[in-house]
């Protein structure tokens, strides 16, 4: 799954770098994290519980900073395994000054394999746009507290199209083999996902 956007701050470029880049900071952006230790300023390591129904997944993801030009872009990997799925992202941004701040494009390459990826894309990407959009909310109060509480205002600049088609009662062709349901998982879950009409293109070429 691929998804992208842009978000704008009423913030220096320098402050939102500052946040992107601090570990300590990026553990705060990430919901349901349970532990966080970094192993130095291009390695951290994270246990998060992702919120996939009734007692979510937990996964143990390791992250590394895989190229950076300060203040404008930075490219990141991350690595996750849990009880029924393994995770490989990598994700970039890329920031520019604006009149009223900073502009921020990013990007996400998403890749979820093991019973829980063979829940289907149909499933999974509403579930990862929404996660992706709660870790842009958390950002935009950690730009805010950085730059001094002035209120950074955030608009979405550019929308691909609508957001991806959930499907609370997918069929049972497109979880066959998954064992989502004996490790507490339902793609049905009231709790699974929150569809945002405002949230993150995205792109389902993968």
């Amino acid at each position: 799954m691929r998804l992208d956007g842009m978000r704008s701050f009423a913030a220096p470029r320098e402050t939102v770098w500052e946040v992107l880049n601090s570990p300590d900071r990026m553990a705060e952006l990430m919901p349901g994290v349970e532990g966080f230790e970094v192993q130095d300023d291009r390695n951290w390591k994270a246990n998060v519980k992702i919120p996939l129904g009734l007692g979510g997944l937990r996964m143990a993801i390791n992250f590394e900073k895989l190229e950076e030009r300060r203040p404008e872009f930075a490219r990141l990997s991350a690595k996750g395994t849990g009880v029924g799925a393994l995770m490989n992202m990598e994700t970039s941004f890329a920031l520019s000054e604006e009149a009223e701040g900073t502009a921020m494009r990013w990007e996400a390459d998403v890749k979820i394999a093991g019973p829980v990826g063979s829940m289907g894309q149909r499933v999974l990407q509403p579930i990862v746009t929404q996660q992706v959009q709660n870790v842009l909310d958390a950002l935009d109060r950690q730009v805010m507290e950085a730059s001094g509480g002035g209120g950074a205002q955030v608009t979405e600049a550019e929308d691909a199209g609508p957001p991806a088609e959930s499907t609370p009662d997918a069929s049972a062709d497109e979880v066959e083999g998954s064992s989502g349901g004996e490790e507490g998982i339902h793609e049905a879950s009231p709790q699974a996902y929150s569809p945002d009409p405002e949230g993150p293109t995205h792109n389902t070429q993968d």
